[in-house]
C-alpha cells in the first residue's frame, strides 16, 4: 500500500487564504446541489473534477437516476448558462450549431445561434445522433467553435459538454466515434442510490417538496477554482505511475499481464495520460489537498480509461468489460 508523503516530502498547499476560499466555494456548491439531488455524491464530485479542468464528461446510467437534473442543477448553482439538447436520429447539424437566416428587410443573412452557444451543454442521449451531428459536436468539443456557412464562430467560455447515454436501449442508437469518446475526460457510470437515499427520494416525492436552487458560486469563482487546481502538485512519482498504467494497456506482457494481450485491441491514447493527470489534480483540490496521491490515480483510472480501451472480439465473447481490464491493470502495475 502506498505510504502518505512525509511532512518533508509533502508539497506545500497553496496559500491559506486561497485554499480556504476554494474549500468554502466547493462546500457551498456541493451542499446546494445536495439539496436537490439525493444519493449521487460521487456523480457530483466527478462532474466537478471535469469542470475544474475545463473538460467534458460522459454520463452513463439507467433511466430515472437524476442524470439530467444533476447537470441542470450544477449549471444553476454555478450561474452558468445552460442548454439541453435532446439528441434524436433525425437531428441535423444546424439544429445544434445554428444557421444563417435571410432578412428580407435589408437583404442580409443574420446568424441565428443554436443551443451550443451556452456554457453548459447537456447532450441528452448523445448516442442517438447520426454521424454528421456527432461531427459538428466534435468540432465544438475540440475547438470550442462551430462552423456556420463557412465561417467559424467562437463558443462562450467556459464551455462544457456533459453528455448522457442509456446503456439499456440500443435500437436507434449510433456508437460514438473513438475520436469523440477520447474527447471526454471521464465516462461516469451512475448506479442506484443506497437504501437511505431511496427513502429520502420517496419522502420528497410524497411530500412534493419543491426545492429552489440558489447560486452558490459565480463564473469568477469557477475561474479562481480552475487557477487553484493548476497549482496542485503532481510529483514525478505520480506521473511515472500514470505512464506505467498507459504502457500496460498497450504492452501488458511488459508488466507480467500476458493474459490481457488477447483482450485489448488498442490501448489508451496519449491523451489519456494527460487527462488522468489533470483529473487527479482536480480531485486533490476538491478534497482539500495541495498534492495528488497514488490513491487518486487508482480511484479515477476507471473513469478515465474505460471508454478509451478498445477490446477484442475475444473479450466481448468472454464477457470481459473495460472495468475488469482496468481493475487487472491497477492490480498488476505497481506504484513507483
Amino acid at each position: 500500500m502506498a505510504q502518505q508523503p512525509s511532512e518533508a516530502e509533502t508539497p506545500q498547499r497553496p496559500g491559506d487564504a486561497g485554499s480556504s476560499r476554494t474549500q468554502s466555494v466547493i462546500t457551498s456548491v456541493t451542499r446546494e446541489i445536495g439539496r436537490v439531488i439525493v444519493g449521487q455524491d460521487e456523480l457530483i464530485e466527478r462532474l466537478l473534477v471535469a469542470l475544474l479542468t475545463g473538460q467534458h464528461a460522459l454520463i452513463e446510467g439507467a433511466p430515472g437516476l437524476a442524470k439530467t437534473l444533476t447537470v441542470s442543477t450544477l449549471a444553476r448553482t454555478l450561474k452558468l448558462s445552460f442548454s439541453r439538447i435532446q439528441f434524436t436520429p433525425d437531428l441535423l447539424p444546424a439544429d445544434i450549431t445554428g444557421t444563417l437566416v435571410f432578412q428580407q428587410s435589408d437583404g442580409q443573412f443574420r446568424l441565428r445561434r443554436g443551443p451550443l452557444f451556452a456554457n453548459v451543454i447537456l447532450a441528452d442521449e448523445i448516442n442517438r445522433a447520426p454521424a454528421k451531428v456527432q461531427s459538428a459536436l466534435l468540432e465544438a468539443m475540440q475547438e470550442r467553435q462551430v462552423t456556420i456557412g463557412g465561417t467559424s464562430h467562437a463558443l462562450p467560455e467556459p464551455f462544457f459538454v456533459l453528455a448522457t447515454q442509456n446503456p439499456i436501449e440500443h435500437e436507434g442508437t449510433y456508437p460514438l466515434p473513438e475520436a469523440q469518446l477520447d474527447r471526454f475526460m471521464l465516462k461516469i457510470l451512475v448506479g442506484y442510490p443506497d437504501r437511505e437515499s431511496e427513502r429520502s427520494i420517496i419522502r420528497r416525492a410524497l411530500e412534493q417538496e419543491d426545492v429552489e436552487v440558489e447560486p452558490a458560486a459565480s463564473q469568477r469563482d469557477l475561474e479562481a477554482l480552475t487557477l487553484e487546481t493548476r497549482r496542485i502538485e503532481v510529483n514525478e512519482r505520480i506521473r511515472e505511475y500514470i505512464v506505467r498504467l498507459l504502457e500496460a494497456t498497450r504492452e501488458p506482457a511488459r508488466y507480467q499481464l500476458e493474459d490481457l494481450e488477447p483482450l485489448i485491441e488498442f490501448g489508451a491514447s496519449p491523451r489519456s495520460g494527460a487527462m488522468l493527470a489533470q483529473a487527479v489534480r482536480s480531485l486533490a483540490c476538491i478534497r482539500g489537498r495541495g498534492y495528488a496521491l497514488p490513491e487518486d490515480v487508482k480511484e479515477l483510472a476507471p473513469d478515465v480509461l474505460r471508454h478509451r480501451l478498445v477490446l477484442t472480439y475475444e473479450a466481448e465473447a468472454r464477457g470481459v468489460s473495460p472495468d475488469q481490464i482496468v481493475e487487472r491493470l491497477l492490480a498488476g502495475v505497481g506504484i513507483p
